[in-house]
């Protein structure tokens, strides 16, 4: 018996599916996005681990954010994983939005990232 998926798990699943496809080997840059906050990792999917994270939960983010709710806070998450990459070796990563669409807060820390120094 089939499970229907929801419209999100549909979109995730053909984000992810292209990703595998046209990746070329490099690690994913993992984006997910609740109501209140925003979180990053950098994923190697060959190994199964993870390479760099980063969210508004963390401890020097949150201090100096006023909400994980908007384009800024996101941006602040974008330039960590960047950086966290970075000083772990990593400079090409492909884009992962999952289901949502790039827009808002993704686009913000998508950017970030960008520059950052990371190449997506």
């Amino acid at each position: 018996m089939r499970k229907t998926l929801d419209p999100f798990e549909r979109r995730q699943r053909r984000v992810r599916k292209s990703l595998k496809e046209n990746s070329a080997g490099r690690l994913r840059l993992s984006v997910h996005r609740s109501s209140k906050n925003i979180y990053a990792q950098v994923i190697d999917d060959a190994a199964g681990t993870t390479i760099a994270a980063a969210s508004t939960l963390d401890k020097d983010l949150k201090a100096k954010l006023k909400t994980g709710a908007d384009k800024a806070a996101a941006a602040e998450v974008g330039k960590l994983v960047a950086a966290r990459a970075k000083a772990a070796g990593v400079k090409d990563v492909v884009f992962d939005r999952g289901g949502f669409m790039y827009h808002g807060r993704i686009q913000a820390l998508a950017e970030a990232a960008r520059e950052g120094g990371l190449n997506f």
